[in-house]
């Protein structure tokens, strides 16, 4: 018996039953950040595995579990992006975009990781992610903090998301401060999940970030990287939270935000969905790499970005929204009209450009041409039979309003439609 073909699991399609809502969104998102000076880069599905090795980390989950990692014909190790900001630096390296300059860049795509699938997360899942360049202070940071809101304004899910805000500090403070959690989790080996304790001495600043229910105690516990800041880290921190605050930009300081990637510190930020219970709620994330450009054979250059997962913003933005509905002509031929009735749709659609022109050419009665333009949820049909051709004419036949049909000369059609 043949194998029934379908989609991969955690991989799914989209269908144009969704895709409005899918277009309004990246819309909406595409004109917000434009408005802050970012523009669009676009860089390859598949990497160099190494290139996510070096950035994002050897103990993560992501490098350990859920990379989608093959080898091509050459024997190279590839991969399919599990997150957009390594290749963004790789190609910036690559170009000349960075060293000595400023930049802000925005991307959009599918990203790829092998992880169980449920609600909002997916196996292949879409992303959107802005990173800048060059800019150090702790402006940059609130600015990423600023757009995030502003777009959330503008798509209406304002109340329906909390901001939570940390500082991982300079890599000097950050590595003390791994020594004494190092110290503390030690103590407590036994209460410590497998997880975890392999993570103990490879990097244990991800365990503050498990959702391990019987864990949280534990970490609540834990020494506050907070206060083991050294003074620059602090000043940069208290920057970022006083612009917040004139800003009136309501935030959570949360000690135990690490953000899952190894490239963090100083700043990092989620945006959570507080309708939404459980571990999987971050909606927006992001923070600042300073030392992810150098990392990668590039110049030392400070850079801070984020990046949010479509799926679940469309989740909470769709009953929101309601995108724009475009004006439908089903333009209905006969067997002898059929070229004539085709021209006639290039035309309109050259003099209506803001219109949709469906032609239906199909050798079917009357009757099955109507049921098809109601269905494809045209506003009005035009019907260009052999009598109309012979007088340059077209029947309107309004399908939405409860209009008597008409014919008028074809003439006169863009006046009368427009």
């Amino acid at each position: 018996m043949t194998k029934k073909l379908q989609a991969i699991r955690g991989m799914n399609d989209i269908l144009p039953s969704d895709i409005k809502v899918w277009q309004q969104v990246e819309s909406i998102i595409k004109e917000t950040v434009a408005s802050y000076g970012y523009q669009e880069i676009r860089f390859p599905i598949v990497e160099d595995t190494s290139l996510f090795k070096r950035t994002i980390g050897d103990a993560t989950d992501i490098v350990e579990k859920e990379m989608y990692t093959f080898s091509d014909k050459n024997g190279e190790s590839l991969t399919l992006r599990p997150e957009g900001t390594a290749g963004c630096v790789r190609a910036g390296i690559e170009h000349g975009l960075l060293y000595n300059q400023k930049q802000r860049l925005w991307y959009m795509g599918p990203m790829f990781r092998h992880e169980r699938p449920q609600k909002g997360r997916y196996r292949q899942f879409y992303q959107f992610g802005v990173e800048n360049f060059g800019m150090e202070n702790p402006a940059t940071d609130a600015e990423l903090i600023l757009l995030g809101a502003r777009l959330w304004q503008k798509l209406r899910i304002s109340e329906k998301l909390e901001l939570q805000i940390n500082s991982l500090g300079s890599k000097e403070c950050r590595d003390n401060y791994k020594k004494i959690l190092i110290e503390y989790f030690s103590q407590n080996l036994d209460k410590l999940d497998s997880d975890s304790q392999r993570r103990l001495n490879t990097n244990p600043l991800r365990i503050l970030d498990s959702k391990n229910p019987e864990m949280q105690d534990l970490i609540a516990k834990a020494p506050d990287l907070l206060e083991h800041l050294d003074d620059e880290s602090k000043k940069h921190f208290e920057e970022l939270t006083s612009i917040l605050d004139q800003a009136k930009i309501k935030y959570v300081i949360n000690p135990r935000l690490v953000r899952g990637l190894d490239y963090y510190g100083m700043t990092v930020f989620e945006w959570i969905d507080v309708t939404k219970e459980g571990a999987q709620n971050a909606v927006c994330a992001g923070g600042r790499y300073n030392s992810l450009v150098s990392q990668l054979g590039g110049q030392e250059t400070p850079a801070s970005g984020f990046a949010l997962g479509l799926e679940r913003l469309i989740e909470l933005s769709k009953t929101n929204l309601k995108p724009k509905q475009q004006t439908i002509l089903y333009l209905i031929t006969t067997e002898k009209t059929v070229t004539n009735g085709m021209l006639l749709a290039e035309e309109l659609r050259d003099k209506l450009q803001n219109y949709c022109v469906i032609c239906d050419a199909e050798n079917t009665s009357m009757k099955a041409k109507f049921k098809r333009a109601d269905k494809s949820g045209a506003d009005m049909a035009l019907v260009f039979g052999e009598d109309e051709m012979i007088n340059n004419e077209v029947t309107i036949k309004y399908l939405r309003d409860n209009v008597d049909q008409k014919t008028i000369k074809l003439i006169e059609i863009t006046n009368c439609l427009v």
